[in-house]
């Protein structure tokens, strides 16, 4: 031991208690067995701040896992097939395998994006906007040599999913955001402009939307009141403001149908546009795929929760519920209109319905999924008619009628149904506690005013970004198909094949 400590060992114990500087001095004698014990505790507590350094990672709930694999499953199918033979359906025979290679492939390129870099401009520490490339070529989620995997948050203290799971799911609803998009411009725009125009509209809109709406440090980084302040400002913009959006109404559909309609202004509308009915080619079609697409939303609603738990049960029946709703909402709404209902209304009703309660479907109760869908069904009839007309844009399969009202209208009515006294569950007032707001204080006013912001933000900004990006495209390779392609059909001049033999 140190032998300037040894000589100060006797002023150390008599400071310590042992007022007695002599007694003090005699138990100094000792000092070499004190030494020996004082480096047993250093040794000791070194070994506790190793263990703690090299303690293993979370442990992973096999049914949370199991259910955020299913639910990502579930999503792909919702785009493969699912979307495309509902789109697919829509168009005429002579184009129907132009669409279904444009959602296929959009969805494949978006993928290969969200790995390569997309994940990490949305789900990592950055600024407000957009997160930064800890996470480029998924880098850090998992240690092939030691055959651990990196946790990510969930919305539950202490629970945990592989951040590798989390990241698969995530890159569903990247592709399918984008394969949206391709329906309202379909039967005109060059499959190599499309592809263009996705990968720029993907890195500049898509993963700043999902960063600003869904980045948070999660509910294990709110340990103290202390440091709230700090854990809000890494969040996303959104996420700041307090906005609900349980799986992408905001990220999702009204991201993707504002670009939609840009497209359809900067495009042009088709040829014969307004002269001539165009008329969807497979309506057995397009209800398979609606179809699909139904079953599949559970995947992309339930699993948001991001584990096997209430919340994911709650988003389950309100996603049934409103889908239900709305179906017979949009039936009724044409049998009004026009006098009799139809398999296309039937099938642009489920859509509508499973759009608007996408934001709402874990943050309202089972009467308001019920409200949001029968709502939905008359809104986005009037959004793919009467606002149609208005707008004067020719979205060839109503993307915006559908996906960009029926998003709004959910990400508005998610402010209202989410208030306690509507039967909704409230929204976190304090993650340290996970207290919620009571249902005195809770202020639908406030809240739709937070929601309404939140779907601003991603209009002026998908907007934006979808000008500049189809300009880019349009000066680079051009946008359009040339004028007897179009009519010839895209199946056979871009891709010299056909769906149906003659």
């Amino acid at each position: 031991m140190n032998k300037k400590l040894l000589a100060g060992l006797p002023l150390v114990l008599a400071a310590l208690g042992l007022t007695d500087l002599a007694l003090a001095q005699d138990a100094a004698a000792s000092a070499p067995a004190v030494a020996e014990a004082a480096s047993a505790v250093a040794e000791a507590a070194s070994a506790v701040t190793e263990a703690a350094a090299a303690a293993p990672a979370p442990t992973f709930d096999k049914g949370d896992v199991s259910w955020m694999m299913l639910s990502t499953l579930l999503v792909i199918m919702m785009a493969v097939p699912g979307l495309a033979l509902f789109y697919g359906g829509l168009v005429r025979a002579k184009n129907m395998l132009s669409v279904l290679m444009q959602v296929m492939v959009t969805f494949s390129l978006v993928v290969v994006l969200w790995f390569v870099y997309g994940y990490s401009l949305a789900f990592t520490e950055g600024n407000a906007f957009i997160g930064g490339f800890d996470r480029l070529f998924m880098n850090g989620v998992w240690d092939n040599v030691a055959g651990t995997f990196a946790p990510a948050a969930t919305f539950s203290k202490g629970v945990y999913i592989p951040e590798i799971v989390f990241a698969a799911f995530q890159a569903t609803f990247a592709g399918i955001t984008c394969a949206l998009i391709v329906g309202a411009f379909a039967e005109r725009a060059k499959f190599s402009a499309v592809l263009m125009f996705m990968v720029l509209w993907f890195t500049f809109s898509y993963a700043p939307i999902a960063h600003m709406v869904w980045f948070w440090m999660g509910p294990d980084a709110y340990a103290s009141k202390d440091v709230v302040d700090a854990m809000n400002a890494k969040a996303g913009l959104i996420w700041q403001h307090g906005a609900l959006d349980f799986a992408g109404g905001t990220v999702v559909h009204i991201n993707a149908a504002v670009a939609g309609l840009v497209g359809s202004y900067m495009i042009g509308k088709r040829i014969g546009y307004g002269r001539e009915a165009f008329m969807p080619h497979s309506l057995t079609l397009t209800m398979v795929g609606a179809s699909l697409l139904w079953v599949g939303w559970f995947g992309f609603n339930a699993g948001s929760a991001l584990e096997a738990n209430n919340f994911a049960a709650l988003a389950f029946i309100n996603t049934f519920a409103a889908t239900a709703a709305a179906v017979l909402a949009w039936c009724l709404g044409e049998g009004l209109m026009k006098g009799k209902a139809s398999m296309l209304g039937a099938a642009s009703g489920a859509v509508a319905g499973l759009v608007a309660i996408t934001p709402a479907a874990g943050n309202v109760g089972i009467v308001g999924a019920l409200i949001i869908g029968l709502i939905a069904g008359f809104v986005c009839l009037w959004g793919v008619h009467g606002l149609k007309r208005m707008l004067g844009a020719d979205d060839s399969l109503d993307v915006f009628g559908v996906h960009g009202v029926g998003g709004i209208l959910g990400a508005l009515l998610t402010g209202v149904f989410n208030s306690p006294n509507l039967g909704g569950p409230s929204i976190v007032a304090d993650w340290v506690t996970v207290g919620m707001v009571a249902p005195d204080a809770y202020s639908i006013a406030s809240q739709v005013w937070i929601q309404a912001k939140g779907v601003l933000i991603t209009i002026v900004w998908s907007a934006v970004v979808s000008v500049i990006a189809f300009k880019i495209v349009d000066l680079v390779i051009g946008l359009r198909v040339p004028e007897d392609d179009e009519r010839e059909g895209l199946d056979i001049t871009s891709h010299g094949e056909t769906a149906y033999s003659k």
